[in-house]
């Protein structure tokens, strides 16, 4: 009996701990803003927006960092309202995620003209006294926010931009709708729906076992060298885009890979960073760089590369000539993924 009392109280907890678990509920309240035209809209009543203006976040510096201010409605309405402009362009928000006591996160881009809004953009300068912050291109922000911030931001100028970039039907020619939420958009002619996508990409750091490959292109700041990464083509495992990428960019075969984590990506639209090792074999390292993907390459030794991760601004180093290359900053997965190699030089490979 008491056997039998113990077990159920475990059970009892167990779904006592699922009922109140924090992650499922703000996941299946996310899910029915998404669905739910009327949930979502009165979320936006007690909601917070961030805003762009042209896919450029509004931020305001904070010593060394910046942060995202958020705007209520209400705020939002006035605001608008100065400007003389129609509320009716809160329809372009969308959803990017809620808080754990189930605050709900919208973004809003007062640069973009959609089909739904008939207001004429709002005008940058203008804009930006008004709320005392400046719009600054994600690009050169990204590594000066916070997690939470750069997580939302991105994911919020992903969204925007593929609104802003999918607002007819690719059958009928037709304007598409979106839904209040932003989780898809559907061609009233023929019920097609779309939904937002992601492209799949694959950054690799190669090994021979005591030094990793790095590369750089041509569009990366002056000394940085990064992991080799590549897009999935159509019909390709992720296994063999790693090593048609490394065959392609430095003419190397792959012995063995595993998967190491993965990355939202806002750049250069919306892709997701699937990261990985790679080795091979320590008597076929000659590099044969092609110099239309690449701009160089070269063998580091864990020595080299740990230096170069310890220091605080290497890119102010080897700008001075302290160094001879620099790392893409902690918020990139390809830092994470170069530090793994470092700290962990053995892992257990997944099959290839």
């Amino acid at each position: 009996m008491s056997l039998y009392c113990g077990i159920a109280c475990r059970r009892k907890f167990f779904w006592c701990y699922r009922l109140l678990s924090t992650y499922v509920t703000k996941t299946r309240y996310l899910f029915e803003l998404k669905e739910d035209d009327g949930a979502c809209k009165k979320a936006q009543q007690t909601g917070a927006f961030y805003l762009f203006h042209n896919l450029a976040p509004l931020l305001q510096k904070s010593e060394h960092q910046y942060l995202a201010p958020q705007y209520s409605l209400l705020e939002l309405e006035r605001l608008l309202g100065k400007f003389g402009q129609d509320s009716k362009i809160l329809e372009d928000s969308v959803l990017i995620g809620c808080s754990e006591q189930q605050e709900a996160w919208f973004a809003l881009d007062l640069g973009l003209n959609s089909s739904s809004s008939i207001n004429a953009s709002l005008q940058k300068a203008e804009m930006e006294t008004a709320l005392q912050g400046s719009f600054i291109k994600l690009t050169k922000a990204l590594f000066e926010l916070n997690v939470k911030d750069a997580s939302l931001l991105s994911t919020a100028q992903a969204l925007l931009r593929w609104h802003d970039a999918h607002q007819f039907c690719s059958r009928s020619g037709q304007p598409t709708k979106k839904n209040v939420s932003g989780s898809k958009r559907v061609c009233p002619s023929n019920n097609i729906i779309y939904y937002p996508q992601v492209a799949p990409v694959v950054i690799t750091l190669v090994s021979d076992g005591t030094r990793c490959l790095l590369v750089r292109q041509s569009s990366f700041p002056k000394g940085m060298y990064s992991a080799l990464a590549g897009f999935c083509d159509i019909g390709e495992s992720l296994e063999e885009t790693v090593r048609r990428e490394i065959a392609e960019e430095v003419g190397l075969e792959v012995d063995r890979l595993h998967y190491s984590a993965s990355q939202h990506w806002p750049f250069p639209n919306s892709t997701l960073m699937i990261a990985c090792h790679a080795t091979v074999k320590p008597g076929q390292t000659e590099l044969q760089v092609n110099l239309r993907e690449l701009e160089a390459a070269a063998w580091f030794s864990r020595d080299e590369v740990a230096t170069v991760l310890r220091r605080n601004n290497p890119s102010n180093q080897q700008q001075s000539g302290a160094v001879p290359f620099w790392l893409p900053p902690k918020l990139a997965i390809a830092h994470q993924l170069i530090k793994e190699w470092v700290e962990k030089p053995t892992c257990s490979p997944l099959p290839a």
